[in-house]
């Protein structure tokens, strides 16, 4: 790689609204050749060491017998060791599984040994809260909690070592040669959704045939704006489903893919502006925090580099859209989907701004049905729940729980549950959601896993647990208790219950203490006198 240095100019059109009058709209700037590869913090990959130690990783999970269809689970934040563990998974032609980090013990241990793992990649220092809940059988490999991660994250520094029970990662790893298998059909990593009701379940995608493929990409090239040399940045979680998916492409290009341990606003526009990258996932929430920067902060950064921005994962407010797109100019765009459905809508920034509130318009290859609760395929206008297909799609299962896709399945169109309409102009619009689920910052949450816990703990009799409206993160959850006769129950001793069994995200933001909870005939808590008043009062329903 050339180390000369040159001189090149940003302009910065988008950026006019900011600048004062007589300011130059262009910035002069001194800088070396782009680096090529991955970075995390201080740490450089360039792409034939991720090659080479993606091939070594694959040679040991051979070793530990992962064969095609195995899962490899993965334990940890954004690092560099993380995508080269999932390209080694799927080297091998196995499924690679990403654990949501913020996860307890338990839950960890049902991830495990639902996904059928005999192999768990994670970070030292989660390990070692892991020793009761990894199943016997289980190979533990120890990857070093990177500086970047210990200086953004409280931990231990007790937990920094290899446990007792573990593997070196990098030991290990220097012992292997590279893997020169056949190449078999990669699948895509089984990303675990949670459902309504119990468990989360592996949404476990069928290997595609050439031509699905050929067209499954297509489609993620369009969506996610990926080019050959693409410069990208990920500030979401790579356990989380579209992160994962837009990362582990974005580091096959040829380009650079920056990681951020935590998205951090600032930080961010630096990254941007330093590694001039074009190419970004978000989800509204950071555009929200963008937005609070001080408009002097906003400006300090040239963002011209700017190409692609896509976000999904929650709605996104109308005006935040509108500020984003003054600031950054028509290059944000936006889709709907889930992990099961893939991405079945797509707006751009032309859309946003002619059809507020819209997610867009149908993607190419995919179909969507709006159906009524009698059953009938709804003409546009009307509203009804969203079912969809994308026919080049390779289909999928929950492992495990087979049962659970056909419960969503209606004539090969599967549905999440939203409810929306499609206008007379092929626009569409989400509603409101027809099942409980709650989408706070862009994660799924489902209130009855945090009902279940609420009814363990000593003194409640009954609660209702769902999404409020909140500025920042789009929704919050609230829990409503109703407390044994006789009994008085404190806020703060439930939420420290509650904190012992599930992940800190779960963990109602708000939790109220009401005697006596409104309910059906049936018996059952009428949950939308309680939700309603709190999303009438914001004039949203989503």
């Amino acid at each position: 790689m050339c180390n000369c240095t040159s001189e090149f100019v940003l302009r910065t059109p988008r950026n006019d609204s900011f600048l004062k009058p007589g300011e130059r709209s262009e910035k002069t700037m001194t800088t070396s050749s782009p680096f090529l590869g991955i970075i995390s913090g201080q740490r450089r990959r360039e792409h034939p060491e991720v090659a080479e130690r993606t091939d070594r990783i694959a040679s040991g999970l051979h070793q530990l017998g992962v064969k095609p269809g195995d899962s490899v689970c993965m334990l940890m934040r954004n690092d560099i060791a993380f995508i080269e563990a999932a390209y080694a998974a799927m080297r091998l032609g196995a499924y690679g599984v990403p654990v949501n980090w913020h996860f307890k013990p338990e839950e960890i241990n049902y991830v495990l040994k639902d996904s059928g793992t005999s192999v768990l990649i994670a970070h030292a220092d989660m390990l070692h809260q892991l020793r009761d809940a990894i199943p016997s059988g289980v190979t533990a490999l120890s990857v070093p909690t990177p500086p970047e991660i210990l200086a953004n994250y409280k931990i231990n520094p007790d937990h920094l070592s290899t446990p007792d029970f573990a593997i070196d990662f990098e030991s290990w790893l220097q012992q292997q040669s590279r893997y020169d298998g056949p190449v078999v059909p990669q699948p895509q990593n089984m990303i675990y959704t949670s459902g309504t009701t119990g468990h989360p379940k592996g949404v476990r995608r069928f290997a595609p045939t050439p031509a699905q493929s050929a067209n499954a990409e297509a489609m993620r090239a369009m969506i996610y704006g990926l080019k050959p040399g693409a410069r990208t940045i990920l500030p979401g979680p790579l356990y989380h489903s579209a992160p994962n998916s837009f990362g582990l492409r974005a580091g096959r290009l040829g380009g650079a893919l920056i990681l951020m341990p935590r998205f951090e606003p600032e930080e961010f526009l630096r990254l941007i502006e330093t590694e001039r990258v074009d190419t970004i996932f978000m989800v509204p929430t950071m555009f929200i925090r963008l937005m609070k920067l001080p408009e002097a902060v906003r400006r300090k950064y040239d963002m011209s580099s700017l190409r692609h921005i896509i976000h999904a994962a929650a709605p996104c407010p109308a005006d935040v859209k509108r500020a984003m797109i003054e600031w950054w100019g028509p290059v944000i765009y936006e889709f709907y989907g889930s992990t099961e459905s893939g991405a079945v809508t797509f707006a751009n920034s032309e859309d946003a701004l002619k059809k507020p509130g819209t997610v867009g318009k149908i993607s190419p290859g995919a179909e969507l049905r709006f159906i009524g609760d009698d059953g009938r395929v709804l003409p546009p206008g009307e509203i009804g729940e969203i079912y969809s297909r994308i026919s080049g799609n390779p289909d999928f299962t929950y492992h495990n729980k087979p049962e659970k896709r056909s419960e969503i399945d209606r004539e090969g169109f599967i549905t999440s549950g939203d409810v929306g309409y499609i206008d007379q102009d092929g626009y569409v619009f989400i509603c409101d959601r027809k099942r409980d689920m709650v989408i706070s910052g862009g994660v799924n949450i489902y209130p009855a896993e945090i009902e279940a816990a609420l009814h363990a703990v000593p003194g409640v009799h009954d609660c209702a647990v769902f999404g409020i409206p909140d500025e920042e993160f789009g929704e919050a959850l609230m829990a409503v208790v109703e407390p044994q006769p006789g009994v008085t129950l404190d806020v703060a001793a439930v939420r420290a219950e509650l904190k012992k069994s599930l992940a800190d995200y779960k963990v109602p933001k708000h939790v109220e203490i009401q005697t006596k909870l409104p309910r059906e005939d049936s018996g059952k808590i009428f949950k939308r006198r309680l939700r309603d008043p709190y999303w009438e009062r914001a004039g949203r329903k989503i």
